[in-house]
């Protein structure tokens, strides 16, 4: 019998699905033994339920390929079988968040990939390296739901990843202006080429929902939780403006960004915060944790999405170009994986960032 803690994946066929399927394959601490999927692939093998959709780069784990799929909404069923689970579930906002909801009520911990409950006042949404003091939060949410061990807590935007790092690790020189550009491939929209070919030497600057979420989200995770209230209340010491432009790369999220301070830094001190900066995830060695979380490349010509966007197996952040601008005080240039750190590969980090805190264990 493994000591290792039992992983359910919902909506396991998709590509969010599959990625944590390949990041979760020989975890030290999490085993995955559930997997669940629409009606259309209950019963089946799970490598039969995938078919010829699996799109990650890594074959599929041998392991997983006999797993029979079970059906998302059987929610007492899946529950029994697990400690916990990922949610990277293909539905509605409002359907989420109620399918969610019923998962926690059955004392079963959820950590989602998804952006239903991004907002709900309760849930704490983290960067672990960032915002993991969030997570008391959970305690409010409980009595909410009425539970002694289940919770819901999410992982924010995936395009955030690639410039809300750089901020916080100069948050001692007060940020308080930032205008932000990203860029953002189709594997975000659960694509590839060939089931986007319209992609294909081509630009659509605009993503459904993407820049309300680019502005807000970062206001949340810089945020504090208030206890007496149960929520956490958004930080209003700056104001982010974004545009998101579909562009044809496959994984990787770059980001054009400007920024004012309050205080005056030098270059060299911008680049010293961004690579002395550790966060939870580096003083405790989680497994998912990247060595280094930033790191800044003096090349004029990166950070570079072929040549860096796996960086520390993809939960690297990379940022480039520091340099004076004519109207803000400094622009950059930033990348980050976006299905890896900015999807499964930072919802795993969470998770271990709960089980060392406690919030996960076995049932």
């Amino acid at each position: 019998m493994s000591d290792k803690l039992k992983v359910g994946i919902l909506g396991a066929t998709g590509m969010v699905g599959q990625r944590f399927i390949s990041l979760l394959d020989n975890h030290p601490w999490f085993e995955v033994v559930t997997l669940a999927a629409s009606s259309r692939s209950e019963g089946q093998r799970y490598e039969d339920a995938v078919g010829d959709r699996w799109k990650i780069e890594k074959p599929m784990p041998e392991r997983v390929k006999d797993i029979k799929v079970m059906n998302v909404r059987d929610v007492e069923k899946v529950a029994s079988t697990v400690d916990f689970l990922f949610s990277a579930v293909d539905m509605t906002k409002e359907e989420i968040r109620a399918i969610e909801e019923e998962y926690a009520k059955t004392e079963t911990p959820v950590v989602s990939n998804n952006s239903a409950h991004r907002w709900t006042a309760d849930v704490p949404m983290v960067i672990p390296e960032i915002n993991c003091d969030h997570f008391e939060i959970i305690e409010a949410q409980k009595k909410r739901l009425g539970t002694k061990r289940g919770f819901i807590a999410v992982k924010p935007n995936c395009s955030i990843q690639s410039y809300v790092p750089a901020i916080e690790a100069w948050k001692e020189f007060e940020p308080y202006e930032c205008v932000v550009t990203t860029y953002q491939a189709i594997s975000g929209a659960g694509k590839d080429f060939n089931s986007w070919p319209e992609m294909v030497e081509n630009i659509i600057p605009y993503i459904g929902g993407e820049e309300e979420k680019s502005e807000q989200e970062p206001l949340k995770i810089w945020g504090h939780a208030d206890m007496e209230k149960g929520e956490i209340v958004k930080s209003d010491d700056i104001r982010i403006s974004c545009q998101c432009l579909r562009v044809p790369v496959l994984n990787g999220h770059t980001a054009a960004a400007f920024i004012k301070f309050r205080k005056n830094p030098t270059k060299e001190q911008l680049i010293e915060k961004l690579e002395s900066y550790r966060g939870f995830p580096q003083e405790e060695k989680l497994p998912m944790a990247p060595e280094q979380f930033i790191k800044y490349f003096e090349e004029d010509d990166r950070p570079q999405v072929k040549a860096d966007v796996n960086r520390d197996k993809g939960m690297g952040i990379s940022i480039g170009r520091i340099r004076k601008d004519s109207i803000y005080d400094y622009k950059f240039v930033g990348l980050s994986h976006n299905t890896i750190r900015g999807a499964a590969g930072g919802a795993i980090l969470c998770a271990e960032a709960l089980t060392v805190k406690g919030y996960i264990d076995k049932k």
